[in-house]
C-alpha cells in the first residue's frame, strides 16, 4: 500500500456554490451571483474575488468500520465543537457575531465574515474587507483594545494572582486596574455545554483511554487545568475516533502571543497507515543529536513516546476553521508534557489530498520549471507535512539564557519562528531518513521540489498567519543561499546541490534564535527575511491571475456524514454495542 492509494473523490469546482444559513461554523458556499444589496459595484466585485480564493471540500469519511456506539459519539462531539466555535467568535470579534452579520449589506459579505470570523481578511494581513471597520486589534478580544505592553507587564508584576500572562485568562479593565478573568468563567455557558456533551460521549466510549480523556477534558473546561487531559490524550492510542477540543493555539493573539484560542477537530483514524508511521517518532533522539547547531542548543531530549498517525478530518471548529485550514496537527503545546511524553502528530490526509490536487498542482504548473514539475508528488507532500509535525519535537523548548520558555521569551514571534523551525527541520529529517533508508516513499529530489512549490502555496495565507510569515522568511533565505533561482520565463528552479547547505544554515539560525530567547534578534530576522519581495509578489500575482484557490472551506456536519443529529438521538435509547470505540 502506498500513499497514492489515499485518493478521494472530491468535487473539483473552483467556484463556491450554495446559500446562507444561520449556523455559526457550518459555512455553506455562496453563489457568484449572490445578492449584494447595499454594496457598490467595486465592493461587490472585490467580495466575489475574495470568495473565489476558497474552494469547497466535502468533509466525509468511511464510517463503516466504526461500531454503533462510536458513530453515536460523533454528533455529540460535533455539538461540543460548536460550543468552541461560539467562544472563538467572542475571542476574534468581541462586539458579537450576530450583530456583525446583521449589519453586513449582503449575503456575500456575511459569507466572507463567517469564513474569517469577523470583518478582517485573514488572507490579506487582517485588513478590513469592507468600509466602515477599523484595523483589527492585534490582541483580538483577549485584552482591552488600548492596552500597551508596558502596562500589561507592570500589572502582571503588581497583581500576580490575576494570571494576566496566562494562557487561559481574558484581560479586562476593572476601574483603574487590569484583571484576569479565567476562561471557565468568561465563557462559562459554552464551556459547561461542551463539558456536558463530552461526558455524554464518554459514557458511550468503550475504549478506556478515550473515555478517560473525554472525562478529564470535560473537567478541564470547567477548571482551566488542561495538563491531566493532555497527558491522558498522549496515552490514547488504539481508538479509531479522536477529538481535539479547548483553548489550544496562540496564533490569534498577535499582540503578545500569550492567549490560547478555542478550537476543535473531530477525526477518524486510519489504523493501518498509523501503524506504519509510528516508527519515525522513535528516531527523534538520534536526529536531535545530529542537529547542525552547537551542543548547548540541543541538550534537551525529545520524548520518544510520541504518536504519529494518519486521520480523516470530519469536523473543524473555531480557530482551526478560521481562514486557511491546517492539514496536520502537533499537540499538546504544554512544554512539560512534551518533554515527558513527546507529542502526537496527526496527518489529516483527506484535507491534505484536497489541497494537493486543487491548489498545489496548479501552482506548480504556473511556477515550477517545466523539467522539475514531475517531481511535485503527493508522497513527498505527505512526507514533508508529516515530518514538519515530527520536527516540532526537535530543538529546544527552554532558552539557554534563563529567559524562560521559548514561547515566553519570543512572545508574538514565537509561533512563526516555531513553524519555520518545523518546516526546515522536517526537511533535515527527510534528508537523514532517506540517507539511512528509513523513508522510501519519495526521492530527495521530489521532497526538495515539492517543498519549494509548497512555499508558494503557504505564502498566500498572508502575513497575519504564522505559517505565512515562516514561509516568506524561508523562501528569501533559500534564495539568498542560492538554493532556488528564477528562470527567464518567471518560473522557479531548485538548485539541488545547494539545498543541503541552505537547510543546515537556516536550521542553525532558527535554533540559535530560539535558544537565546533574544526578542530583538528575532525581530531583526523577521524584518530582514519575512518580507514580500517584488519577484515573489509577481509570482503570486501570476498564480492569482490563473484563478487558483488559496485555500479551502468545508461542507461539514452530521448531514454530510449521514448521521442522526443529537436531537434525533435523544429520542431513542443509545445502542449497546460491545465493539470497541
Amino acid at each position: 500500500m502506498t500513499l497514492r492509494s489515499f485518493a478521494f473523490s472530491l468535487l473539483a469546482a473552483f467556484v463556491l456554490v450554495g446559500c446562507q444559513v444561520e449556523s455559526q461554523n457550518d459555512v455553506p458556499p455562496v453563489s457568484p451571483t449572490a445578492t449584494t444589496d447595499g454594496l457598490t459595484t467595486a465592493e461587490d466585485s472585490l467580495l466575489l474575488d475574495k470568495l473565489g480564493q476558497y474552494t469547497t471540500v466535502r468533509l466525509d469519511a468511511d464510517l463503516s468500520g466504526l461500531s454503533d456506539s462510536t458513530r453515536q459519539m460523533i454528533p455529540l462531539l460535533i455539538e461540543a465543537a460548536k460550543a468552541m466555535d461560539e467562544v472563538f467568535w467572542m475571542e476574534a470579534y468581541p462586539a458579537g457575531r450576530d450583530s456583525l452579520l446583521a449589519s453586513l449589506p449582503s449575503e456575500a459579505a456575511r459569507r466572507y465574515a463567517r469564513i474569517n470570523y469577523g470583518p478582517w481578511d485573514r488572507l490579506d494581513g487582517n485588513a478590513p474587507f469592507l468600509p466602515g471597520f477599523e484595523a483589527k486589534p492585534a490582541g483580538s478580544g483577549f485584552y482591552p483594545a488600548d492596552i500597551t505592553e508596558s502596562e500589561l507587564l507592570q500589572a502582571a508584576d503588581a497583581y500576580p494572582d490575576q494570571d494576566l500572562l496566562g494562557l487561559y485568562t481574558v484581560v479586562r479593565r476593572e476601574g483603574d486596574r487590569l484583571i484576569g478573568v479565567p476562561y471557565h468563567e468568561a465563557f462559562a455557558e459554552q464551556h459547561q455545554r461542551a463539558a456536558d456533551y463530552l461526558r455524554r460521549a464518554a459514557a458511550l466510549a468503550q475504549d478506556p483511554g478515550l473515555r478517560t480523556y473525554l472525562e478529564l477534558r470535560a473537567d478541564a473546561l470547567l477548571t482551566d487545568d488542561y495538563q491531566p487531559s493532555d497527558l491522558a490524550w498522549m496515552d490514547m492510542r488504539d481508538n479509531p475516533l479522536d477529538f481535539i477540543v479547548g483553548p489550544i493555539e496562540t496564533y490569534e493573539d498577535q499582540l503578545f502571543g500569550y492567549k490560547a484560542a478555542h478550537e476543535a477537530y473531530v477525526l477518524i483514524k486510519d489504523m493501518a497507515w498509523s501503524e506504519r508511521l509510528q516508527r519515525y517518532a522513535s528516531l527523534l533522539p538520534d536526529l536531535q543529536r545530529g542537529l547542525p547547531v552547537p551542543d548547548e542548543y540541543k541538550t534537551e531530549t525529545p520524548g520518544t513516546d510520541a504518536d504519529l498517525a494518519a486521520y480523516d478530518a470530519v469536523y473543524y471548529a473555531g480557530d482551526s476553521n478560521a481562514g486557511s485550514k491546517t492539514i496536520a496537527i502537533n499537540l499538546p503545546n504544554d512544554e512539560e508534557v512534551q518533554l515527558q511524553k513527546g507529542s502526537r502528530r496527526l496527518q489529516l490526509q483527506n484535507v491534505m489530498r484536497a489541497k494537493f490536487d486543487r491548489i498545489l498542482i496548479p501552482i506548480a504548473t504556473e511556477l515550477i520549471a517545466e523539467d522539475q514539475r514531475e517531481h511535485v508528488t503527493f508522497d513527498a507532500f505527505f512526507g514533508n507535512t508529516m515530518f514538519h509535525e515530527v520536527a516540532h519535537g526537535l530543538g529546544i523548548k527552554n532558552t539557554i539564557t534563563d529567559n524562560g520558555t521559548v514561547r515566553e521569551a519570543l512572545r508574538n514571534h514565537a509561533s512563526a519562528l516555531e513553524e519555520g523551525k518545523a518546516d526546515v527541520l522536517g526537511l533535515y529529517m527527510v534528508q537523514n531518513l532517506i540517507a539511512q533508508g528509513e523513508w522510501t516513499e519519495a526521492t530527495l529530489t521530489e521532497h526538495y521540489v515539492t517543498f519549494i512549490a509548497s512555499i508558494f502555496r503557504s505564502v498566500r495565507f498572508g502575513s497575519s498567519s504564522a505559517h505565512g510569515r515562516a514561509n516568506l522568511a524561508r523562501f528569501n533565505f533559500f534564495k539568498e543561499m542560492g538554493a532556488i533561482e528564477q528562470t527567464e520565463d518567471g518560473k522557479w528552479r531548485i538548485i539541488e546541490d545547494q539545498m543541503g547547505a541552505a537547510v543546515d544554515a537556516l536550521s542553525e539560525r532558527i535554533l540559535t534564535l530560539q535558544g537565546d530567547g533574544d526578542y530583538d534578534a528575532v525581530q531583526a530576522f523577521v524584518d530582514e527575511y519575512a518580507v514580500l519581495t517584488p519577484e515573489l509578489e509577481a509570482s503570486l500575482d501570476r498564480v492569482n491571475s490563473a484563478g487558483i484557490p488559496v485555500d479551502v472551506v468545508f461542507d461539514q456536519g452530521v448531514e454530510v456524514l449521514g448521521l442522526e443529529p443529537v436531537g434525533a438521538m435523544d429520542a431513542e435509547p443509545m445502542a449497546d454495542d460491545a465493539a470497541r470505540s
